[in-house]
């Protein structure tokens, strides 16, 4: 699978951090690109394929997720024993006829097959990304990095159901897929011809079953891992459970209509103005004491929501905005900082390690945050309970991690 593929890496120039930036947050939009793009067009796929149940049009998002989150599992050791490098070339060839699939489908369920495809290729984008991070830097360090990339690829929710939505007024919602296709095909030449392989040879691992075994066991058996696991899958919950969600929630309760892509945009702006903020702070004050302060901080702003929306029956799309924009800015101080704090003491299993992070932070996050979202009653209070249930689960989860110790660095984490 890797042979030639390494051969002819190991005759490029080794990336810049500028460059690195760009690859890690081109791969994280990739996967963006194609959930936020859809947004705008669900109605229409929904009314295509003539489905009687509208929250059934969710499932374009939810199974999206799951099968990316659910083949994470794979794509680590495969990164781990082939190098990070082929397994990523691979994946975006996969993507690309997945796109294909979606593009041509004539039924809701071969068109549902096309999107699980899409989410199983696109999967492998993550497991890389986070691997060539931690193969090239540590501590404070691939914190940072990890900020920047995700405040450059926050720019893609931002900007994604505008050009969904502008797909639609010139051309049908296939045509979403076209977009995607060519995307994943410059990514594609981008990666083919600059990414060099990051895994030594000496820290290739053997893919079998016990191996793969016992790295899970090992992962598992961290009490920080699967504690910041268990916070990441609650803060990922509450976003899967506000897509799936949002198109209806703007266009139908708040009367947005095809504006509704505005609002989008202004609740991710909040998560890049947060992204790129902890890029800085995180060298000064560390990722446990901002994360922490943040997830705490996203629990009580959402349950304050939840009262809110309680008390005024359903309240205002400007209220209920101005909770959303404040706690998904807490969003962008936890995502980096956690995934950080648990892929710091992976070392050469880093592959395999962000796989099991992935696998169970996005199947997670897909089934109880797909969940969460067809509670939908034609009101954003059951969503936004949802946000803040999830939400105090995350600090629980944290809390319990660090035995009670919250906002303390310890040394290993300086890099």
């Amino acid at each position: 699978m890797d042979g030639a593929l390494v051969r002819s890496s190991q005759q490029r120039a080794p990336l810049s951090k500028f460059e690195l930036v760009g690859l890690v947050a081109s791969v994280m939009a990739l996967t963006a690109l194609a959930i936020d793009m859809m947004l705008a067009a669900l109605g229409d796929i929904g009314a295509d394929f003539h489905l009687t149940n509208e929250n059934d049009r969710q499932l374009v998002v939810a199974v999206f997720m799951f099968a990316s989150g659910a083949s994470q599992l794979f794509y680590g050791p495969l990164a781990d024993r082939f190098g990070r490098r082929a397994v990523f070339l691979w994946s975006l060839v996969g993507f690309l006829a997945a796109s294909l699939v979606c593009v041509v489908a004539t039924a809701f369920s071969f068109f549902i097959a096309g999107r699980a495809l899409q989410g199983v290729a696109a999967a492998a984008g993550r497991v890389v990304a986070v691997a060539l991070v931690r193969d090239l830097y540590k501590g404070r360090e691939m914190a940072s990095i990890m900020s920047m990339a995700m405040t450059v690829s926050v720019i893609s929710p931002i900007i994604a159901p505008s050009l969904g939505q502008l797909i639609l007024f010139v051309a049908p919602w296939r045509w979403v897929f076209i977009v995607l296709f060519a995307f994943a095909g410059l990514l594609l030449a981008w990666v083919f011809w600059r990414l060099p392989e990051t895994l030594k040879e000496e820290d290739r691992r053997p893919l079998s079953f016990s191996a793969i075994r016992n790295m899970l066991g090992s992962y598992l058996s961290q009490r920080v891992a699967v504690g910041y696991t268990i916070g990441t899958t609650c803060i990922m919950a509450s976003l899967m459970a506000y897509l799936t969600s949002s198109q209806q929630v703007y266009v139908e309760t708040y009367g947005l209509g095809a504006k509704f892509p505005l609002a989008l945009g202004a609740v991710a702006f909040s998560v890049g103005v947060a992204a790129m903020a902890n890029a800085r702070m995180v060298r000064r004050f560390g990722a446990r004491r901002l994360s922490h302060s943040a997830i705490i901080a996203f629990a009580v702003i959402n349950a304050a929501n939840a009262l809110y929306l309680s008390m005024t029956d359903g309240g205002t799309l400007a209220g209920y905005m101005a909770f959303l924009i404040a706690a998904y800015f807490m969003m962008g101080l936890i995502n980096a900082n956690f995934s950080a704090i648990v892929m710091e003491p992976m070392g050469a299993m880093a592959g395999t390690a962000s796989s099991f992070y992935g696998f169970i932070t996005m199947t997670g996050s897909a089934l109880f945050g797909g969940l969460a979202g067809r509670l939908y009653d034609g009101t954003a209070i059951p969503i936004a309970t949802a946000f803040a249930v999830f939400g105090l689960i995350g600090v629980a989860a944290v809390f319990i991690a660090e035995r009670g110790r919250l906002f303390i660095e310890p040394p290993a984490s300086s890099g």
